[in-house]
C-alpha cells in the first residue's frame, strides 16, 4: 500500500496479518475489561507498571522493616501502627516485625485501661520478648499491681532495670521501699537508696527528689542534710529544663508571679510544675508515664465498679494523682503525719502532692491513728507508717 507520503508497507504475508488483527483484537478486550474493572469496582487497585506489577511487591523488606521502625519510634498512639498494619496482608507481617516492636515509643505502647483485652496483652508481651525496654517497664506494672501476677511483674521490671531503665530501676526501689508483693518484714531500706541511686545517676527527676528525701530524713542511708538538699534542688532544675526544652509557646512557659507572703491567706493549688510553683514559676507539670495513666484508670474503672479504691480489702491508692500505685497490702502506704487522710506510696510523690494540693487541704485531726486495725499507725519516731510534711 502506498502512503501519501509515497513510501511503502512491506507486504503482508498471512502469519503477520493474523498476528496484527490477533494483537488489536486482545487490545480492543484488553481495553473493554479494563473498563469494565473500573466501572464495576472503581476502588480497586490498577497496576502501575507496564509488567503487571504491583509497586508495594517491589519494594524490599528491609527498606518496609526502617519506615515502620520510624513510624513505631515517633508514633503518638498505639492506633498509628495498628492501621499501618491493616493496609494489607504484607504490612500486617511487617509491622510485627521484632526490629519494629524492639524501637516502639512509650506513646505507640500507651494501651488504655478501658481498650485492655487478651490482644493488648499479647501486643505488649510481644514487644517485651523483642527487647523493647519500655513495653517490659509498662507490662511489668500492669502485671505487678493490676493483673496481681507479682512474681512475672517484678522480672519484666528487673529486666528493664538490668539494660538502664531508670522508671524500673526507681519502680523497685519503691517496691522495697514498702516491701509490696510481701508483708512488712519484707522491706529492705537499703536495696531501695541503691536503686533509687541508680536511677538518679540515670537522670530520673522523682529518684532524685526520693534520694534527697532519704538523706535528708536518714531513711535507709546515713543522714547528710546538705547533700539531701543538693538532691532535690538538682531534680527541680531537672524538672525545670525538661519544660524549657519542650515545644510549648515562649510565652506560655514562666509567667512571673511574685510569692505571697501572707501566712492567713490560703494558697491556691497551683496547676501547672508542683514544686517551682513556691519560686513564682507556673510552668506545665510534666507528662505522666503510660504506665503509671493505665494504672489511674484501671483502678479508677474498679472504683466506679464498686470494688473499691484499689479492689477488695480495703487497699488504698496513692493519693498524688499522676502515681496510681495501689496497695498490695492493709496500710502498706505511710499516711501525712498531721490529718492522717492521705497517703503516699513514696516521699517524692509525698512531696509533689503536698506542694499541688495537699498544702491548702491538710488540717490536724484530734484522732485518726486507731481505725481498728490493730496495725501500728501512730505518730511517733521511728515510726515507718507516717510521712512528716514538708
Amino acid at each position: 500500500m502506498r502512503t501519501r507520503r509515497g513510501a511503502w508497507y512491506s507486504p503482508p504475508d498471512a502469519c503477520s496479518g493474523d498476528t496484527a488483527t490477533a494483537t488489536a483484537t486482545a487490545t480492543i478486550k484488553r481495553t473493554r475489561g479494563v473498563a469494565g474493572d473500573q466501572a464495576a469496582c472503581p476502588r480497586k487497585r490498577q497496576s502501575l507498571s507496564s509488567g503487571g506489577c504491583d509497586s508495594f511487591d517491589a519494594l524490599p523488606d528491609d527498606l518496609l522493616i526502617c519506615i515502620f521502625s520510624k513510624l513505631g519510634a515517633s508514633a503518638s498512639s498505639p492506633s498509628d501502627l495498628i492501621r499501618a498494619s491493616l493496609t494489607c496482608r504484607r504490612f500486617n507481617s511487617l509491622a510485627f516485625h521484632s526490629l519494629v516492636l524492639s524501637k516502639a515509643s512509650s506513646k505507640c505502647l500507651a494501651i488504655g485501661a478501658k481498650n485492655w483485652c487478651d490482644s493488648a496483652h499479647r501486643f505488649l508481651k510481644l514487644c517485651a520478648d523483642s527487647g523493647n525496654m519500655e513495653a517490659c517497664y509498662i507490662l511489668g506494672m500492669i502485671r505487678f499491681y493490676c493483673l496481681l501476677s507479682r512474681g512475672s511483674g517484678a522480672s519484666l521490671m528487673a529486666k528493664a532495670a538490668i539494660n538502664c531503665h531508670a522508671p524500673a530501676l526507681y519502680s523497685l526501689a519503691v517496691i522495697q521501699f514498702n516491701g509490696s508483693g510481701g508483708s512488712k518484714n519484707d522491706k529492705d531500706l537499703r536495696a531501695g537508696v541503691a536503686l533509687c541511686a541508680r536511677a538518679a545517676f540515670l537522670g530520673h527527676v522523682d529518684a532524685l527528689r526520693e534520694l534527697g528525701h532519704c538523706l535528708q530524713d536518714g531513711y535507709g542511708v546515713r543522714q547528710n542534710i546538705a547533700e539531701g538538699r543538693r538532691f532535690l534542688v538538682q531534680a527541680n532544675a531537672r524538672e525545670l529544663a525538661a519544660v524549657l526544652s519542650s515545644a510549648l509557646p515562649t510565652r506560655s512557659l514562666l509567667p512571673w508571679n511574685h510569692p505571697q507572703h501572707d501566712a492567713d491567706a490560703p494558697r491556691a493549688a497551683v496547676a501547672g510544675c508542683s514544686l517551682l510553683s513556691d519560686f513564682g514559676c507556673n510552668v506545665p507539670a510534666p507528662e505522666v508515664h503510660p504506665a503509671n495513666r493505665f494504672l489511674s484508670e484501671w483502678f479508677a474503672a474498679r472504683s466506679a465498679g464498686g470494688g473499691g479504691s484499689a479492689g477488695d480489702g480495703g487497699l488504698r491508692l496513692c493519693s498524688h494523682a499522676g502515681c496510681g500505685r495501689a496497695e498490695t497490702r492493709r496500710h502498706e502506704f505511710r499516711r501525712c503525719s498531721v490529718c492522717g487522710v492521705v497517703n503516699y506510696c513514696s516521699r517524692a510523690c509525698q512531696a509533689l502532692d503536698w506542694k499541688l494540693r495537699h498544702k491548702s487541704e491538710c488540717a490536724p485531726q484530734e484522732r485518726w491513728i486507731n481505725d481498728g486495725d490493730g496495725d501500728n499507725d501512730g505518730v511517733g519516731a521511728g515510726n515507718d507508717d507516717v510521712m512528716a510534711v514538708s
